[in-house]
């Protein structure tokens, strides 16, 4: 799990149903999505980040409707290994998760190293690391094995599995 940053650092502090996200970001686009308490202020987006006031439209509707699309560019620095984790988490259906075997093995991989490229997208949410569980059970989130983060994961799962389409 990243650790937050400063409160000035981040380009916009926004709402999410169970906390806030202080997103990073540059000209270019969004860097960085991190969790936050909602002791955090909200802070609007900056209006010349236009890369972070279309992430804040997509989560609104998101939130309302998970099947929104959150089509953000990927800008973010990233191992060959962790960009192929990352676009097999993309490919995994709204409402559905895979365990970090299981893309270890479609991607040719080890599922540790799989769980390993999760704690380290910088983009939750807009990646779906949060549909990667453990063979067991929930798995990890962030890097972490209980607490807020957790609680995250299981907000979201609840969220895109209740509101998915089955055809």
């Amino acid at each position: 799990m990243m650790l937050p940053l400063a409160a000035d650092s981040y380009a916009a502090v926004l709402a999410a149903p169970f906390a806030h996200l202080g997103v990073v970001a540059d000209a270019q686009g969004v860097l960085r999505i991190d969790f936050l308490g909602r002791d955090h202020a909200l802070r609007p987006p900056d209006t010349e980040l236009t890369a972070v006031r279309a992430l804040e439209s997509m989560l609104s509707s998101y939130w309302d409707d998970p099947s929104a699309e959150l089509d953000l560019p990927l800008l973010v620095a990233a191992s060959a290994h962790q960009q192929r984790v990352w676009e097999a988490l993309r490919a995994i259906p709204l409402g559905q998760t895979r365990s970090y075997g299981e893309i270890a093995v479609a991607i040719g991989s080890g599922a540790r190293a799989v769980g390993q490229a999760c704690g380290a997208n910088p983009l939750p949410i807009v990646i779906p690391c949060h549909r990667a569980v453990a063979k067991t059970g929930r798995g990890g989130f962030m890097h972490q094995r209980a607490g807020a983060a957790l609680d995250y994961k299981l907000w979201l799962l609840t969220h895109e599995s209740r509101n998915a389409t089955t055809d």
